[in-house]
C-alpha cells in the first residue's frame, strides 16, 4: 500500500466521521449534542490512530528513500486535519444553532400554555360568579311563585264567595246561569252565521252572474259564423230550356228513372233554365242534383245511364262525406276520432235545423264551449269534443228510431268515446241531469249558437219583427220624422221636426217611448232611446 492510498483512506474515514457527526447533530436535542461530542472524540482518536499509522508507514517510506511521497503525505495529512477541524467546528455550530431554535420553540409553547391557563382561570371565575347569580335568581323566583300561589288561593276564595253571593241574589245556580248564557250565545251565533251565510250567498250569486255574463260575452265575441238558410228544395241550373225535354224523356221515363234512383221529386215548371229537386233528405237531394249535372255534362240521358250515374254519385258522395267529417274533426283538433264517425259528421253538412246548418252549428257550439271552459279553468278538450258530438244523432235520426240524443249516445258508446264526453253531450236538451260543469256548458253553448240573431229562420223573423215594432212605436208620435233601430235593437234614434217639437217635448217623447217599450215589448238587456232635434236655417242666393 503506497502513501497516496493511505492518505485517501484517512480522508474517507475523516469525511465519513464528519458526515455522521453532522447528521447526528442536526437531528438530536441537547443530549444528542453531547453524544455527538463523544462521537467527535472517538473520531479524533481514530484519526490520531490513523495518523500514527500513516506516520509510521510514511517513516517506513522515508526510510526506503521516498522523501517526496512522505512530504506529500504529510501535506495531505495536514490538509485532512484542517478539513476535519473545520467540519467539526461547523457541525458543532449547527448543533448549537438547532439547540437554540429548539429552546426558543419550547419557550414559545410554554408561554402559550401559560396564557391558556390564565384564560381558563378567568372563565372559571366568571362561570362561578354566574352560577352564584343564577342561584340567587332561582331563590328569588321561588319566593315570587310562592307569593303568587298564595294570592291565587286568596283570589279563588274571593271569586267563590262572590259567586255564592251572586247565586243568592239572582236566584240561579251556577249551572243554570251557564246554561242560559250558553243558549243566548248560541242563538246570537246562529243569527250572525245566518246573516253571514245569506250575505255570502248573495255576493257569490252576484259574482257568479258577473262571471257568467263575462264568460259568455267573451266566448260569443270570439265566434263568427255565417248565417245559412236552406229549404227542402234544391235548384239545378240548365244551360237552356231545351234540356228540360231530355230530362223528362219520352213519356216521362227519364224523370221517373231519376226519381226512382234518387228518391227525390223533380219539379219541371215554367221557371226558365231551372229544375227544382225536392226532398226532405238533404243527402238524397244533393245526390240527385249532382247526378243531373253529370248527366247533362255527359249528354247520354236514358234510364240505364241514369242508374249508373246515380250509383257512381252515391259512392262519390260517401267518400265526400268522409272527407268533410275528417276535415271538420281535424279543424277542431281531434285527429283521433273513429273513422266511422267521420261520415256521420260529414252528413251534418247537408242537415239543417230551422234553417241553420247543423255542421256549422256543431263547430260553433264546440268553439263556444271550449272558450267558456277555458275561462272557467275547466278541461277545454272535453267541452270541445262534447260540442262536436252533441248533434251527431241527427245524421241518422230519420233512419233510426229514437231521439237524436239517444242515437248519439249509442253511436259514441259503440265507437269508444269517453263517458264524460257522452254525458256532456247527452244533457244539452235537459233529457238528463248534468253531473259536470262541462255538461252545463254544452247546454249553454247550444242555446247561444241557436239564439243569436240570424242563426235560425224563426229567430231571424222574431228579430226583424222586434226591430219593426220598435220603430213603429217611435214613428207613432206626432212630429217624428224618422227613426232608426241600431246595434241589433239595443238602441233607437228618433229624429223629430224642430218646428213641431220643442226641447221639453223631445224629453217627453224619449220618456214616453221608453215606458211603451217596457210595457209592450219583450227584449233582452236594455234599449237606449235617443231623441234628436235640430234647427236648420236654409236660404238660397239668387
Amino acid at each position: 500500500m503506497n502513501a497516496l492510498q493511505i492518505v485517501l483512506i484517512v480522508l474517507v474515514a475523516l469525511l465519513g466521521g464528519a458526515a455522521a457527526f453532522l447528521g447526528l447533530s442536526l437531528s438530536k436535542s441537547r443530549k444528542e449534542v453531547e453524544a455527538t461530542s463523544d462521537a467527535r472524540g472517538k473520531a479524533e482518536a481514530e484519526a490520531k490512530e490513523i495518523r500514527d499509522r500513516a506516520r509510521k508507514e510514511a517513516d517506513a517510506e522515508v526510510a526506503s528513500g521516498k522523501d517526496r511521497a512522505r512530504r506529500e503525505a504529510e501535506a495531505l495529512l495536514k490538509e485532512a486535519e484542517l478539513k476535519a477541524k473545520e467540519q467539526s467546528l461547523a457541525a458543532r455550530q449547527e448543533a448549537e444553532r438547532a439547540l437554540k431554535d429548539r429552546l426558543a420553540t419550547l419557550e414559545k409553547q410554554e408561554q402559550r400554555l401559560q396564557s391558556k391557563e390564565e384564560n381558563i382561570d378567568r372563565k372559571t371565575q366568571s362561570t362561578e360568579a354566574k352560577a352564584k347569580d343564577v342561584e340567587k335568581l332561582e331563590e328569588k323566583r321561588k319566593a315570587q311563585i310562592e307569593k303568587l300561589e298564595s294570592k291565587e288561593q286568596e283570589l279563588k276564595a274571593a271569586v267563590e264567595q262572590q259567586a255564592k253571593k251572586l247565586e243568592e241574589v239572582a236566584g240561579l245556580t251556577r249551572e243554570d246561569a251557564r246554561k242560559e248564557l250558553t243558549e243566548s250565545l248560541e242563538y246570537t251565533a246562529k243569527m250572525d252565521a245566518a246573516k253571514l251565510v245569506r250575505r255570502i250567498e248573495e255576493e257569490a250569486l252576484e259574482e257568479g252572474m258577473k262571471k257568467a255574463r263575462w264568460t259568455i260575452g267573451a266566448a260569443i265575441q270570439r265566434v263568427a259564423s255565417d248565417v245559412v238558410c236552406e229549404t227542402a228544395v234544391s235548384s239545378v241550373q240548365l244551360p237552356s230550356d231545351d234540356l228540360k225535354g231530355r230530362i223528362i224523356g219520352r213519356e216521362g221515363r227519364n224523370i221517373r228513372a231519376i226519381e226512382k234512383a234518387t228518391g227525390c221529386d223533380l219539379i219541371v215548371d215554367e221557371t226558365p233554365e231551372a229544375i227544382v229537386v225536392s226532398s226532405f233528405d238533404p243527402i238524397r237531394r244533393e245526390v240527385a242534383r249532382q247526378a243531373i249535372l253529370k248527366l247533362l255534362a255527359d249528354g247520354r240521358i236514358h234510364p240505364a245511364r241514369i242508374e249508373e250515374v246515380v250509383e257512381k254519385v252515391k259512392v262519390d258522395m260517401d267518400q265526400h262525406l268522409k272527407e268533410v267529417g275528417e276535415a271538420a274533426a281535424i279543424e277542431l283538433g281531434f285527429p283521433d276520432v273513429h273513422p266511422k264517425l267521420h261520415k256521420l259528421i260529414g252528413r251534418l253538412k247537408y242537415r239543417h235545423s230551422y234553417g241553420q246548418n247543423v255542421l256549422d252549428h256543431t263547430k260553433e257550439v264546440a268553439h263556444i264551449a271550449e272558450y267558456m271552459a277555458g275561462e272557467l279553468g275547466l278541461d277545454p278538450k272535453v267541452a270541445k269534443r262534447a260540442g262536436l258530438f252533441h248533434d251527431i244523432g241527427k245524421a241518422i235520426d230519420r233512419e233510426v228510431e229514437g231521439t237524436h240524443i239517444e242515437i248519439g249516445m249509442e253511436l259514441l258508446k259503440r265507437f269508444g268515446e269517453k263517458e264524460e264526453v257522452i254525458h256532456a253531450m247527452s244533457c244539452h236538451h235537459g233529457d238528463f241531469e248534468p253531473r259536470t260543469v262541462e255538461a252545463m256548458l254544452i247546454t249553454a253553448a247550444d242555446a247561444l249558437s241557436a239564439a243569436r240573431p240570424g242563426a235560425r229562420r224563426e229567430m231571424m223573423e222574431t228579430y226583424v219583427k222586434r226591430l219593426e215594432q220598435l220603430e213603429g212605436i217611435a214613428n207613432s208620435y206626432k212630429g217624428v220624422q224618422k227613426s232608426f233601430a241600431m246595434q241589433a235593437g239595443r238602441e233607437i234614434r228618433i229624429m223629430v221636426d224642430a218646428g213641431q217639437v220643442n226641447d221639453d217635448q223631445a224629453f217627453w217623447i224619449a220618456k214616453d217611448v221608453t215606458k211603451r217599450i217596457e210595457s209592450e215589448m219583450q227584449y233582452p238587456g236594455q234599449i237606449k232611446v235617443t231623441v234628436m232635434r235640430e234647427t236648420r236655417a236654409v236660404e238660397y242666393a239668387r
